[in-house]
């Protein structure tokens, strides 16, 4: 029987996106350790819509 891990996948979505207006969503699809980061990720990701770097936060 195959052992479970503390690895989930995440679901990473812009924080800025919503504010501008555009149309469309910027998501990332990543793991985490849950142990390790029980609280939400956030992490600076490239928006292709803004064409810039902005904050990510995770979403269930």
């Amino acid at each position: 029987m195959a052992k479970k891990g503390n690895r989930v996948q995440v679901i990473l979505e812009c924080t800025e996106h919503k504010e501008s207006g555009q149309p469309g969503t910027s998501r990332y699809i990543t793991t985490k350790n849950k142990k390790n980061t029980p609280e939400r990720m956030e992490l600076k990701k490239y928006n292709p819509i803004l064409r810039r770097m902005t904050v990510h936060k995770e979403i269930k």
